[in-house]
């Protein structure tokens, strides 16, 4: 799997880009395929952070999101694992253009192995 960032002419001021997740050879029924809806946005203070796809909804008088990608044990932490790594891989290739063989980046698939094999993987 491995993540193409698409920035748009017509996108908010704010929004530095959309990200899709294009799924590979490897990724069984998934491959050629590719989830789209992600953003990486820049807050007022300058940081950026990515957001999921997502639908909105209303409870009651409250506006709430569903997410679309979600954990399949319910956990917080890989959720904020994949928005690590999208911003990572951002990063990676936002500095790439000044360095023409960047090193082979860590796939989201390696880190998931990596955090699992230490016993990070918790309930929050």
């Amino acid at each position: 799997m491995k993540v193409v960032f698409v920035t748009r002419p017509d996108q908010p001021e704010r929004q530095v880009c959309e990200a899709e997740l294009h799924f590979e050879a490897e990724s069984g029924v998934l491959a050629g395929m590719k989830l789209v809806g992600f953003s990486l946005w820049r807050s007022p203070e300058g940081e950026v952070y990515a957001t999921f796809p997502s639908r909105a909804f209303g409870a009651g008088s409250e506006r709430r999101y569903f997410d679309f990608l979600r954990s399949v044990e319910g956990l917080s932490a890989d959720a904020k694992r994949v928005k690590a790594w999208i911003l990572s891989e951002h990063r990676r290739q936002e500095g790439s253009a000044a360095d023409p063989e960047p090193p082979e980046p860590e796939t989201l698939s390696e880190q998931i192995a990596r955090d699992t094999a230490g016993g990070r993987r918790r309930r929050q």
